[in-house]
């Protein structure tokens, strides 16, 4: 039997999530309402953060396509 390995949840608020890509406020929601970058899981009634490991993937596939264009 194998067992899954589930990535550790952890919760990055926005001001994070800048500092992590490089991205503003206007850009991350812009990103969003296109389908282009991870939307946010509500935390709370006036709170939202994002998964790390989604953050983690969009960058690296971010990576992964600049890395082809360029080459």
């Amino acid at each position: 039997m194998s067992k899954t390995i589930q990535p550790r949840l952890i919760v990055l608020r926005r001001r994070q999530v800048e500092a992590r890509t490089g991205l503003g406020r206007s850009s991350i929601y812009a990103l969003i309402a296109d389908g282009q970058f991870p939307a946010p899981i509500r935390l709370s009634a006036n709170t939202v953060g994002w998964l790390e490991h989604e953050i983690d993937a969009w960058i690296a596939e971010r990576t992964k396509v600049s890395r082809t264009v360029m080459s």
